[in-house]
């Protein structure tokens, strides 16, 4: 997955977007508002400063092995010798001139690196803008990164150490890559990444395109949005010169302009394959009927296809052997598969390499780190001051790895730091999940009717003796509306982040099952799993929840959210399981993690339904492919909880958190 990173000063200082050029404000901006006026002469001022301190070098096409040009731009301390590199990689535009505002774009991260004396290389991914080749969403061929890295170390001005950064996208090429070993990578820095993440532990997403088997769908319109597969573009000839790049680089960005979308509507489109055909987009990485050789079959691989294995995903055989410095944030589109990698790498690495990864965990919206402030607001949830200062310790960091030099902020560095939710407050830990926590299991028991949040379902200490199921309906056309949780890069059609969930909660097709008040304060970090023994009238459905926390007012703020589809719930390598009428099964979700505080008085909540639309695609529960379908049928659909059938969730509890004040607060409250 390549997702768009929020704009930010720390996300933005290292996610590479935008660069810029020395050149004058354009007599035409003095008649333009106040507000552009000041932009382009703040911006000016800075690419002027670059100009005195460094030396600039763009549109550098840099040759890989198989003669295509990767176009890279350059920014290097004066007269400073040999220097270290920071290397950003990116899909998205980096052209160094704004054609829209006639000035250069903002170079504030550039100018910082090079004042901290780092060359800092910005690289176009093949099959974008400037650079040449086609784009695989897999990711480049491994070769590229590799070709990249030894272009770089091997410049008269580089001291032959290399270290990677970038957020989202400019993030998730980099683990497959840090795996080659080239020896010019010295270490790397990925933030917000899961879509790098292949196969992991138990988690099958495969760079964020599935969870739980269902579709995640911020790919359909993120591929579209950001012209992502049109491989029919504008290209400057092959011998075009350096120099005639810098100049028509003024004129021309590159950068697509895709008509506008509605995805709020587009997004109801069936068959699913042909929801991109049906807004006008280009073929090309996401449908059927491209060749498998162009990587246009994204949206029939199941979860375990060999495909997935090719290409840029880092799975769990591809081992990791540089020092890393890893961001996450709780409400990401998948936060899980990244702190598994994360453990992987520490459980599969030598004791050395693995005693140098560094987790964060913040409580942010993805890549949205700096836009911590001391109200952080996730949604409508108040989470506190989260702010930290990502700068300081990225440099101390590369200081550290690149120059060699000792670092005060990295020596106070916990291995992870995490922000409690709810307690509002960051947390260290040595290890993922902390070090003496203990899981705790909670029932869910009702009288028959535990729809909306009306009805009668609980959660208790133990399995309830007699087993009252509670029963549903599912109908792909009228599916339960997305309404917060993580993600990213879905348009209006989803808000993320934390909101009140009483309004969706009246809907008879989400059960509600309430914990009684907790008489101490309880942290939960760590895993949470639900197991549920469910049946249906259809040969294939979708189960989810949702994790949310009870005000003693009422309110009811979501905090993660899971989903499985049933013909995966015995594995994603094993054969497709179907159901039959009046059978139960046992399905386990897989794990999703979080870190909340619960304050006394306050309730665990846990809806269950079968969507949660558009975040997912809607299963038609007729047992067919599902993305060549465009007809669903009704799926009636039961939870079982008895001695016989123990449908729980399991919590990871961290121990003495009662000792802990604070809280966290809806909007105006």
């Amino acid at each position: 997955m390549r997702l768009k990173p929020l704009a930010s000063a720390f996300a933005c200082a290292w996610a590479s977007f935008g660069l810029s050029l020395p050149v004058a404000a354009p007599a035409a901006a003095q008649q333009r508002p106040d507000s552009q006026a000041q932009l382009i002469a703040k911006r000016n001022a800075i690419e002027n400063e670059l100009e005195q301190v460094a030396v600039v070098d763009r549109k550098v096409m840099v040759k890989m092995r198989d003669g295509k040009l990767m176009a890279a731009d350059i920014y290097r301390p004066k007269g400073a010798g040999k220097v270290p590199i920071i290397f950003s990689r990116t899909p998205y535009n980096f052209n160094f001139w704004d054609v829209k505002l006639g000035a250069p774009r903002d170079m504030t991260r550039e100018l910082e690196a090079v004042k901290h004396g780092y060359a800092y290389v910005e690289m176009q991914e093949r099959g974008h803008f400037f650079s040449e080749g086609n784009y695989d969403i897999l990711g480049m061929p491994l070769s590229d990164g590799s070709d990249e890295l030894k272009w770089m170390s091997s410049q008269p001005w580089s001291n032959g150490k290399v270290g990677t950064t970038g957020c989202s996208s400019t993030a998730e090429w980099q683990l497959a890559v840090v795996a080659q070993n080239d020896p010019a990578l010295a270490t790397f820095n990925v933030q917000g990444f899961g879509a790098g993440v292949g196969k992991v532990g138990p988690y099958y997403e495969q760079g964020n395109w599935y969870r739980g088997g269902a579709v995640q769908m911020l790919f359909i319109s993120w591929i579209y949005d950001y012209g992502i597969q049109n491989q029919t573009r504008p290209l400057f000839p092959h011998s075009t010169s350096q120099a005639d790049l810098v100049n028509a680089s003024h004129f021309y960005d590159l950068a697509p302009q895709m008509p506008p979308v509605d995805w709020d509507k587009a997004f109801w489109h069936l068959p699913e394959k042909d929801m991109i055909k049906a807004v006008g987009g280009a073929p090309g990485i996401f449908e059927t009927h491209m060749p498998v050789a162009t990587g246009g079959d994204m949206i029939a691989r199941a979860p375990n296809d060999p495909a997935w294995y090719k290409g840029g995903l880092w799975n769990e055989k591809l081992k990791v052997s540089k020092p890393g410095l890893w961001f996450m944030s709780w409400f990401d589109v998948s936060v899980s598969p990244n702190l598994a990698a994360y453990n992987e790498v520490r459980r599969a690495a030598p004791k050395a390499v693995a005693d140098q990864q560094y987790a964060i965990i913040a409580p942010v919206l993805h890549c949205a780190y700096a836009r911590a402030s001391e109200h952080t607001m996730i949604g409508d949830l108040d989470v506190g001051d989260a702010r930290f200062n990502y700068n300081d310790l990225v440099y101390g960091w590369f200081d550290h790895y690149l120059k060699g030099e000792d670092s005060a902020v990295l020596a106070k560095q916990p291995k992870v730091m995490y922000y409690v939710m709810g307690a509002n407050r960051w947390e260290k830990a040595d290890t993922w999940p902390p070090a003496g926590a203990t899981t705790q299991d909670l029932y869910f028991t009702s009288e028959g009717e535990a729809n909306t949040l009306y009805g009668n379902g609980k959660l208790v200490d133990a399995a309830p003796a007699a087993d009252h199921p509670d029963k549903f309906v599912y109908d792909p056309e009228n599916p339960v509306p997305t309404f917060g949780g993580g993600g990213c890069c879905q348009g209006s059609a989803v808000k993320f982040g934390s909101y009140d969930q009483r309004p969706q909660e009246t809907r008879n097709d989400i059960l509600v099952y309430d914990s009684k008040p907790f008489e101490q304060g309880t942290e939960v970090s760590g895993p949470i799993t639900v197991t549920l023994y469910v049946s249906s009238s259809a040969k294939d459905t979708d189960f989810t929840f949702k994790v949310i926390d009870v005000y003693p007012d009422g309110r009811a703020f979501n905090i993660t959210e899971n989903i499985q589809r049933m013909r995966y719930r015995n594995g994603y390598d094993k054969p497709l399981a179907w159901m039959s009428p009046g059978q139960t099964y046992k399905v386990t979700f897989q794990p999703i993690d979080t870190s909340y505080y619960f304050k006394p008085g306050h309730k665990l909540r846990v809806d269950v339904s079968s969507s949660n639309f558009p975040r997912f695609d809607r299963n038609l529960n007729t047992g067919g492919n599902n993305y060549d379908e465009a007809k669903g049928v009704i799926a009636r659909n039961v939870i079982h909880h008895d001695g016989e059938h123990p449908s729980k969730i399991t919590i990871t509890v961290v121990p003495n958190a009662e000792l802990v004040g604070g809280a966290a607060t809806g909007k105006g409250g």
